[in-house]
């Protein structure tokens, strides 16, 4: 195992500690699963947190750089059941783990089962992006029964009722999406995102990361002023693929 369990309200609490934090995401098995490993083992130290997106055949909510990555993790044969496997099997990690899939690989799995050995293995959070929170109950439950929070995602259009409901009911954190379409792109940080994560931020019971077209130094200093920490993940998962540090890219980034 991983870590020891922790749960939720330990996310929630670690999040809520002051700074802007910066939560690496890793496609699971890519580009390799031992490179995959190795990322998360280093990642993890320094980082409150990391996101493990699973791979799926049509990632809806992902550019073309976690496409290409999913799909290569698929042909190299990760599944699911790999990658949990491949947590399961890790020394004990500081950081708390978050888990993004699509519902597909989650109901062939079985979620009474997956949910208590994600729990086990120090999962702390759920995001499954094309699940929505009106059909989320039966998921939800199977997850809290774990210790495992069930994070609802926003964007920029979401409209104002929707937004409160949505944010005051999600677990772990509030996943703030920063601009419409798809991840990959470059965020345009101006005073509409910046103003969109403060009405989130207003709503949100849980603390609030912001996500999609993350890349620089002053990305991430502008919008920590206004939620409390970011997602990095395709510029990172371009890292990766590069064969280049990833852990100097991230640290580059906290600066």
């Amino acid at each position: 195992m991983s870590t020891s369990l922790t749960g939720v309200a330990t996310l929630e609490t670690r999040l809520e500690g002051g700074g802007t934090t910066v939560v690496p995401y890793l496609t699971g098995g890519f580009p390799t699963m031992a490179i995959f490993k190795e990322a998360l083992q280093s990642l993890s130290t320094g980082s409150i947190a990391v996101e493990i997106g699973i791979p799926f055949s049509d990632p809806m909510a992902d550019g073309a750089t976690i496409q290409e990555s999913s799909r290569a993790a698929l042909e190299a044969g990760a599944t699911l059941g790999s990658i949990v496997a491949a947590i399961e099997g890790l020394a004990p990690l500081s950081a708390e783990l978050i888990i993004m899939s699509y519902l597909n690989p989650i109901l062939a799995f079985g979620p009474d089962e997956l949910m208590p050995r994600l729990g086990a293995a120090g999962v702390a959070a759920l995001v499954v992006p094309d699940l929505p929170l009106e059909e989320s109950g039966e998921l939800g439950q199977a997850a809290r029964e774990s210790g495992i929070g069930l994070v609802q995602l926003v964007s920029p259009v979401t409209d104002p009722d929707r937004l409160a409901t949505v944010a005051s009911a999600s677990e772990g954190f509030t996943y703030a999406v920063t601009m419409t379409g798809t991840t990959g792109g470059r965020a345009d940080i101006g005073y509409q995102v910046t103003g969109y994560l403060d009405r989130v931020r207003a709503v949100s019971r849980p603390p609030v990361l912001a996500g999609f077209g993350v890349r620089t130094v002053e990305q991430v200093h502008v919008l920590g002023q206004h939620c409390d920490g970011v997602i990095v993940g395709s510029a990172l998962v371009e890292v990766l693929a590069a064969g280049d540090d990833p852990v100097a890219f991230i640290e580059e980034l906290r600066k």
